[in-house]
């Protein structure tokens, strides 16, 4: 028996079991669903937050790059109207490097945008799915206790309206 079929043996054997328990335990199946939903809307927002932090990053660089660039530009322009034209030369060879750092930057940046707006697809489907209540009579109660949740919501934002216009009209 070599190395790895034991371990794909054991495996396979460990997939069974589980297939097996959860088809005796539909609810534990559906606790399973709703943390795997859990854990990847977790990991979405740590990648949404990491995206945002390194496109910061990214216009940060952009700036300073900008800078650098009205700076050599100036310095080109200073030494042309010296007469250092091999100095301006060489000025302008670093801007047109600085200006293509700049377009690498900008591409990179799009490329950010494009991930961050592909993260906040997946989050938002995520959270149009309803994450699977356990089926059964446990599901049945977790549904009616969040109908009675959201009318009771709606019955103390109304009483709380109208407090607060009887406040308004006593003033």
């Amino acid at each position: 028996m070599s190395p790895g079929s034991w371990m794909e043996e054991l495996e396979a054997r460990l997939n069974q079991q589980l297939e097996s328990f959860l088809r005796a335990n539909p609810q534990q199946e559906a606790l399973l669903a709703g943390q795997a939903q859990r854990d990847r809307q977790q990991r979405l927002l740590h990648e949404r937050l990491k995206l945002r932090q390194e496109a910061e990053l990214q216009r940060q660089g952009l700036l300073r790059l900008a800078g650098e660039i009205r700076q050599w530009q100036e310095r080109s322009e200073r030494a042309r109207g010296a007469g250092a034209e091999e100095l301006a030369a060489r000025a302008e060879a670093h801007i047109t490097t600085l200006m293509e750092q700049g377009r690498n930057r900008w591409q990179t940046l799009a490329e950010l945008g494009e991930r961050f707006a592909a993260v906040e697809r997946e989050l938002a489907e995520l959270t149009a799915a309803p994450t699977p209540p356990a089926p059964g009579r446990s599901g049945e109660r977790v549904a009616d206790g969040m109908a009675e949740l959201e009318q009771d919501w709606r019955r103390f934002e109304a009483q709380q309206e109208l407090e607060a216009l009887r406040r308004r009209n006593q003033s």
